[in-house]
């Protein structure tokens, strides 16, 4: 791994500049149906308060990921949903890789045993980052979500812990 990056988890203290990279996500129009920046409040109260990481390179944050529970009910307790966001300037450097493959490992340590992905199936890139990670396309929501006057479809991915006996 590069020496000029680090992946080490993110709180409150980060959320300016953990929103701004969410923004820059919000306005390529395929990222997510999102078309605001939540409070703290709101986004802490909806994501899994483990497995919040941030990619740090050349001493400034450039990437976050963060899961949030796919329901509420108890049976799904070990299933998540994934968020991953690069800033423009570092999307092809691999740094979303390294940070993917971070997030699962910390999900396993916490005991999630199934990650899945809603992507916007015209982001080829993201899906392309699931799969390389072991990820599978179980199927897709067609015109699941109406941003701009558009109609988009959502790929679903999942992966599934290796460490499920």
């Amino acid at each position: 791994m590069n020496t000029n990056i680090h992946i080490t988890n993110f709180t409150k203290k980060d959320w300016p500049v953990i929103s701004k990279i969410y923004h820059e996500g919000i306005i390529t129009g395929i990222a997510t149906f999102e078309t605001q920046i939540p409070t703290w409040e709101q986004w802490d109260d909806t994501h899994i308060k483990s497995c919040r990481l941030k990619v740090i390179y050349k001493d400034e944050i450039v990437g976050w990921a963060a899961l949030s529970p796919a329901s509420k009910r108890e049976v799904y307790k070990g299933v998540a949903e994934i968020s991953i966001y690069i800033t423009s300037k570092y999307r092809k450097l691999n740094i979303g890789k390294l940070l993917l493959s971070k997030l699962i490992s910390a999900s396993e340590k916490e005991g999630f045993w199934t990650l899945q992905a809603g992507i916007f199936s015209n982001n080829k890139p993201s899906i392309a980052l699931h799969r390389s990670l072991g990820f599978r396309e179980i199927g897709y929501r067609e015109k699941v979500g109406k941003l701009h006057d558009i109609w988009y479809d959502n790929t679903i991915l999942e992966r599934r812990s290796k460490l499920i006996i």
